[in-house]
């Protein structure tokens, strides 16, 4: 722009000297003005024009097409090639190609051919973008035997750019398309791995990495080679080196660990090889499980005092993120993640208080001394690294500075966008939680940010929070829901406008005065949508039917919703106010009064009441339907077991890194087992009494991998057995497991649920009812998975024709031990509790343990007995020498229990115990207190 108005500039300067020069004739004169301004006019609207589209992005293959592309590719079979105009082609094509454009069998071919003719210029830019093309095209088989013809001249050139290249093409499409002719150009790959080039050195090395994938066994033998290039004096080199090296004995780890130990000797030159090293020895410790390598912990604290500031933050990183880190291990690394809060790197600072933000979700103590430097943050022009600042300051604060931390957070919610308000209102919630008795400026301040302008996830990651709270912290309840109220009166969206009504109408009956919710509620019905005015109806409904004395006035509202415009409504409408009015005379509805019926929880999944209700539809009966009629399958509960499970496995990761992970597959024990009751088999059982912790029958990475949780009912035993199959190449069908009760005398097997199809990766269950005959039966049991094995293709998966074997499988024994009959129940007065039962029935113990600690011996008498601590008793810090555990639990056929055990540290390895048990019945103090022994 700036050249042009210089054109112009000097146009109009000219202009003006010519007509001096002639004299200033009238019609040249009128003339040149006009042709000077019409040339101004014309500039100007140029440059108005390129101001305009400066923001607007272009591209100049916007409008491309495939076809018009193919057609110019005819101009590589001229005699005189232009390499400008064939860059231009080439550069299209690879640019349909990342656009996901695909290409034919035949026009790859065409295509193909006529680049390999191109490979006889002697243009180096084209060269270098035809390595490119050859790359991404994809040949087939027999045109590789081409491109490795035309590349092996290549890979002898003595220009160094064209063998790198080369070299890094022809590995990838080998590696791609037919990796048994790395044979043919192993010798050029070995040369080229000691090359004094550095580039060429790379390329191989990289196309080595790439081929290890498809053919070790040529790789393997490139050790020395690799060795070699490793004591490289270039970084690049020296980085890809040790990557190969690693790759080369990763299946050996007595051999990775003995190169690691020797690379952590020498110091590496290569910052990126350095970082690489390290991640080596953090996995290396990571395997060796508790016993940790001591050498390699001194090498990551000495990487802290590096030169360069990746290592440095590698290394930190590294410390930091290793499974059971003790605090006072994680200083150093605070300490140089600090210095980094301070550095004039946006990088540095950012990294730093990333990982300072994931630390603090384990140990918000060591992060408290980087507070100060974390709050000159708040201000920085980089919002990410602010908001990860805000968010560490929320997790690691005190309590005395949340209001000064919150007046900061006022002024900065203002300035970021939506994605980053989420996560300062996701710490807010964990601030909240962490000191409740701050829930009521966390609360003001969540409610004015919710009247802000904002999109969907802000609302509804702010909605979530107050819901959140009010559900953890009671004091919270009443102000939440009226900061919610308030919100739905201008709420422009449905979901938490719905999400919302339903609270209100689940906890604002309990409420101190539940009648001024009822205005809120109402105006939904006159103001919303529909949607809305359904859940509004479903509210009031609640409202009607747990408070007697605003019924009346709740059926009034509701009939004037019977004539509302959508069926939904009406037909809540007319069932709600049909239901009102038949309370006080006790009428029912499928067995259920209104109460149990819209206040509890449904006792069967909606899905299972479905299916029940199409069967009866389908054959009716004079019975009518009643909700206890209604069970469930084991396909179902397999079904929701998944759901459970993928929902877990999701709530673990919004938690982060800090967070106990479930295991996969697992649901809750209790849920399940409420479950379990509706299957047909186990309809007869009745109420569930407790569940057991899940207890594994074969090793994790095993062949078959089996889990087992106990779940005990008044006369039964419900064993049921998480199965994965990890076999790639067999589906496993009718698969139990069979139980040799010969050392249980008291327990019987009753029925057998087999899994019907278990294939590789896909979690089943198999269920065995045992019928408990007398007293409480404890021993072991041995168990044999039994199942019918069909050989299977990974590729083209099951056939219908294998009839398949039977086959069997050894596993663990499973224990049934007294804490099996056991409910852990704690109590409020646990001193009270225990001087009304009386020592009557006490029975009192002495035992020595070995237990390197005294909360090791805790945890472990805990499990044994089955019982619940109270009164915070089981809180103790790890030094402690002397415990005293208040335990408390209820026994089969709900005899109170509780139980007193006196811990004393005898020595390093030993540690003495004194066990007191009371209950009403002598018979069960003494089973109880049997049962560490």
């Amino acid at each position: 722009r700036v050249a042009v108005r210089g054109v112009l500039d000097k146009c109009v300067w000219s202009g003006s000297a010519c007509m001096a020069m002639t004299g200033g004739s009238s019609d040249l004169t009128a003339q040149g003005a006009q042709w000077l301004q019409g040339a101004k006019e014309a500039v100007m609207q140029m440059t108005k024009g390129e101001k305009k589209d400066e923001d607007e992005s272009y591209s100049p293959f916007q409008s491309l097409q495939k076809a018009a592309v193919l057609q110019e590719c005819r101009c590589f079979n001229d005699r005189e090639i232009n390499p400008r105009k064939c860059i231009s082609i080439l550069t299209k094509i690879l640019w349909l190609l990342a656009q996901g454009e695909k290409l034919t069998a035949l026009e790859t071919t065409e295509i193909f051919f006529g680049v390999t003719k191109l490979l006889m210029h002697k243009d180096q830019q084209l060269r270098r973008l035809l390595y490119l093309v050859l790359k991404e095209l994809k040949p087939s088989p027999e045109e590789v035997i081409i491109v490795c013809a035309t590349l092996t001249k290549d890979m002898n050139s003595k220009v160094d750019l064209n063998r790198a290249n080369a070299l890094r093409v022809l590995g990838a499409i080998i590696a791609r398309t037919d990796p048994t002719m790395l044979a043919q150009i192993e010798r050029h790959l070995k040369q080229a791995l000691v090359d004094k080039n550095c580039f060429v050195a790379a390329s191989a090395l990289v196309s080595g990495i790439h081929l290890m994938h498809v053919n070790p066994e040529v790789v393997r033998r490139w050790v020395n080679e690799v060795q070699t290039a490793l004591a490289s004096d270039n970084p690049s080199v020296q980085y890809h080196a040790l990557a190969l090296l690693h790759q080369i004995k990763r299946q050996d780890r007595l051999a990775v660990s003995k190169v690691v130990a020797s690379l952590t000797r020498t110091p590496l030159k290569s910052p990126l090889a350095h970082c690489l090293l390290i991640r080596f020895a953090k996995a290396m410790m990571e395997d060796g499980g508790s016993e940790r390598d001591r050498a390699l912990f001194d090498f990551l604290e000495a990487s802290l005092r590096h030169r360069s500031d990746m290592v440095i933050y590698e290394a930190a990183t590294a410390i930091c993120s290793l499974t059971s880190v003790a605090q006072r291990e994680l200083s150093p690394s605070i300490t140089v993640l600090q210095l980094f809060l301070c550095s004039p790197k946006p990088a540095c600072r950012f990294s730093a208080v990333r990982t300072l933000n994931k630390i603090a979700m384990a140990h918000p103590m060591a992060v408290t001394p980087c507070n100060m430097d974390m709050e000159g943050l708040i201000n920085d022009s980089n919002r990410s690294i602010a908001t990860l600042a805000i968010t560490t300051l929320l997790k690691t604060g005190s309590e005395s500075g949340v209001e000064r931390l919150m007046k900061q957070i006022t002024s900065f919610m203002s300035e970021i966008a939506d994605d980053f308000k989420i996560v300062v209102v996701d710490a807010i919630r964990a601030m909240c939680l962490k000191f409740p008795q701050k829930h009521r400026l966390l609360m003001t301040f969540l409610a004015n940010v919710l009247r802000e302008e904002g999109g969907f996830q802000y609302k509804k990651a702010i909605v979530d929070t107050l819901l959140s709270i009010i559900a953890r912290v009671p004091e919270a309840k009443e102000a939440g829901l009226s900061h919610l109220c308030e919100f739905i009166e201008d709420c422009e969206f449905t979901l938490l406008s719905t999400q919302i009504l339903y609270l209100l109408g689940v906890e604002g009956p309990s409420t101190q005065e539940p009648s001024k919710y009822i205005r809120f509620i109402y105006n939904r019905v006159v103001l919303e949508n529909a949607t809305v005015r359904a859940s509004a109806v479903s509210a009031l409904a609640k409202f009607g039917i747990s408070i007697a004395y605003l019924r009346p006035s709740i059926t009034v509202l509701l009939q004037r919703c019977l004539y509302d415009n959508d069926d939904e409504v009406r037909d809540r409408a007319i069932f709600f106010v049909t239901l009102l009015t038949g309370i006080d005379s006790g009428a029912t509805l499928a067995g259920k009064s209104a109460q149990s019926l819209l206040l509890e929880p449904l006792p069967v999944p909606l899905a299972a009441l479905e299916a029940s209700c199409r069967e009866y539809l389908a054959a009716p009966t004079e019975r009518p339907l009643s909700i206890d009629d209604v069970t469930i399958d084991a396909e179902m509960l397999a079904k929701m077991q998944k759901e459970a499970t993928s929902k877990a496995a999701a709530a673990s990761e919004d938690a982060g890194p800090a967070a106990d992970a479930p295991a996969p597959a697992m649901a809750a024990p209790a849920e399940e087992a409420d479950l379990l009751s509706r299957m047909p088999e186990f309809v007869h059982v009745g109420a569930r009494f407790t569940s057991s912790k899940r207890v594994p029958l074969s090793e994790v990475g095993t062949e078959y991998e089996v889990v087992c949780t106990k779940h005990l009912y008044a006369s039964h035993l419900i064993l049921a057995f998480q199965l994965n199959n990890t076999l790639e190449d067999q589906l496993l069908s009718s698969v139990t497991v069979a139980l040799d009760l010969a050392a249980v005398p008291g327990l019987a097997l009753e029925t057998h649920v087999p899994c019907a199809s278990l294939p590789f990766g896909q979690p089943g269950t198999a269920y065995a009812c045992l019928r408990r005959l007398e007293g409480v039966p404890v021993g072991t049991i041995p168990c044999t998975l039994k199942f019918v094995v069909k050989d299977v293709d990974p590729a083209t998966g099951p056939t219908d024709d294998e009839p398949g074997y039977e086959d069997e499988y050894q596993l663990e024994e499973l224990e049934v031990c007294a804490a099996d009959f056991m409910k852990r129940v704690a109590v409020l007065d646990f001193r009270a509790a225990w001087e009304s039962v009386g020592n009557g029935c006490e029975v009192v113990e002495t035992f020595s343990l070995s237990y390197n600690s005294i909360r090791q011996a805790m945890e472990a008498v805990i499990d044994f007995l089955g019982m619940s601590p109270c009164e915070n008793s089981a809180a103790a810090p790890d030094d402690v020498t002397k415990l005293t555990v208040l335990l408390s639990g209820v026994f089969l056929g709900g005899m109170q229990v509780f139980a007193i055990v006196n811990l004393r540290a005898d020595s390093n390895r030993a540690v003495g115990m004194r066990l007191t048990v009371r209950s009403s019945d002598m018979t069960v103090s003494q089973f109880v207190a049997s049962s560490v022994a």
